[in-house]
């Protein structure tokens, strides 16, 4: 299966790479995860950290060492960045960004899950962080998320729903969708979101799309999740909605490609043939970023040039 993987990967993008620096533990740097992405043949990697925007550490390097993989960024909205803070969104979205994060360490959703165990330790000791959510005592949306929604939706990005409760999700996206936002996504929605098999459903046909973790199966929890929950997964959202993102570059865990890798063995192994496999880990992540329509944008004015 090994020539068949190598082949898969060809043009997958990974919307969810932790590289660093970091002030959490990270097994390889920003570049290497580039080079890494360049060797297999990815299309795009969007790094992600919880605790500030990696955009303008990519945009230099898309300068200095361009090549062709596709570097792209989001805004997190954790205390780090200001919480819910419509200034550093637009920041984020004036130097390329393409996705905001709702609160993810700083969610009150994750922290709560946190009284036992912390999720996302950090190298050395921090502040303690502040409880973010977007709802109000009655489960309202709050007044203050409404700026960043509308942002969202001017730049035509991409909303995710971050560590939010599903609980929390759901006026969340009613009202995303309301102000014009069609670009959604929940990350591991069966890990820490609370979501069902019906909740993926509902979600799905919302328009958004649901990405699953590759550290899921291939990292250090990778013996509490099986081949069965991976198929639920897919089967609950449909792969017309499933995303495959590495979720990967924490030390102790495989590199963002070798997880790639790992997943697609293991849809393989569940019977899913090269079209939708080609479709979850790259295909329908290149339609909720719109390169395809970026693309096809960029092609006239090209050939304008060339003439």
């Amino acid at each position: 299966m090994s020539d068949r993987i190598t082949e898969l990967l060809k043009g997958a993008i990974d919307l969810h790479c932790h590289s660093g620096p970091s002030v959490m533990p990270r097994r390889l740097n920003h570049v290497e995860a580039i080079r890494e992405g360049e060797a297999a043949g990815l299309r795009a990697i969007l790094f992600k950290d919880h605790y500030y925007s990696v955009t303008p550490v990519a945009a230099l390097l898309d300068e200095i060492m361009p090549g062709k993989v596709r570097l792209l960024t989001g805004v997190p909205c954790n205390n780090t960045t200001g919480g819910l803070n419509p200034y550093a969104v637009e920041h984020g979205f004036k130097l390329g960004a393409r996705l905001v994060w709702m609160p993810t360490f700083s969610a009150a959703n994750h922290i709560r899950h946190s009284h036992r165990k912390q999720f996302l330790p950090t190298k050395e000791k921090m502040l303690e962080p502040t409880m973010l959510t977007v709802i109000d005592d009655r489960g309202r949306l709050k007044e203050e998320v409404l700026p960043i929604l509308d942002l969202i939706a001017e730049y035509d990005a991409i909303l995710s729903a971050g560590h939010l409760h599903i609980s929390e999700i759901w006026p969340l996206f009613i009202e995303a969708k309301a102000r014009g936002i069609t670009r959604l996504l929940v990350n591991h929605p069966t890990f820490l979101i609370g979501c069902t098999p019906p909740d993926m459903a509902e979600l799905a046909k919302m328009g958004a799309y649901l990405e699953h973790s590759c550290c899921m199966w291939a990292g250090v929890q990778g013996k509490n999740y099986s081949h069965d929950s991976l198929r639920m997964c897919i089967q609950a959202g449909g792969v017309p909605h499933t995303i495959i993102g590495s979720d990967l570059g924490q030390v102790g865990n495989p590199t963002p490609v070798e997880g790639l890798r790992y997943v697609i063995q293991m849809l393989i192994d569940l019977g899913y043939d090269d079209a939708d496999i080609r479709a979850m880990i790259g295909g329908n992540a290149a339609k909720l970023i719109g390169m395809e329509e970026a693309d096809a944008a960029a092609e006239p004015l090209a050939q304008t040039v060339t003439a």
